[in-house]
């Protein structure tokens, strides 16, 4: 469960890497393209935190987060900037894309019919026989 401080410290993160990689993604020139922090968490000692993204057009996620992951010591370096005066040590920086809107957009086609993994089995990998 989480502390208060680690609730707290992870809004401010969420808060500023948002205003830092949207603003980076308009001066690169990444028209139509929307990055959204959908969560931060911070682990007990402050020392890590794990940055979930949401990215769309999602073809272009997996690109965009190679390019983020390259850039961490600058995203941090300004993140450092930004909370000089809340936060004593920044905490590293782990960024994951959060495929959580795929995964609910599949169960809602799912119960819908559209992909009925009755009807089509090959829908479900995960019970693929190898």
């Amino acid at each position: 469960m989480e502390s208060q401080r680690q609730r707290k410290i992870a809004g401010v993160i969420q808060n500023d890497i948002a205003d830092i990689l949207q603003r980076a993604a308009t001066d690169g020139g990444l028209k139509g393209t929307l990055i959204s922090v959908s969560q931060v968490r911070v682990t007990v000692d402050l020392t890590i935190a794990k940055v979930y993204l949401s990215i769309f057009p999602n073809d272009k996620g997996p690109e965009l987060l190679e390019g983020i992951k390259a850039n961490t010591a600058l995203i941090k370096h300004e993140l450092a900037q930004r909370t000089r005066h809340q936060l004593r040590k920044t905490p590293e920086l782990l960024f994951f894309i959060d495929d959580s809107l795929e995964y609910i957009d599949g169960i809602e086609r799912s119960l819908k019919g559209q992909d009925n993994p009755i009807d089509n089995p090959d829908l479900l990998d995960k019970r693929k026989k190898s």
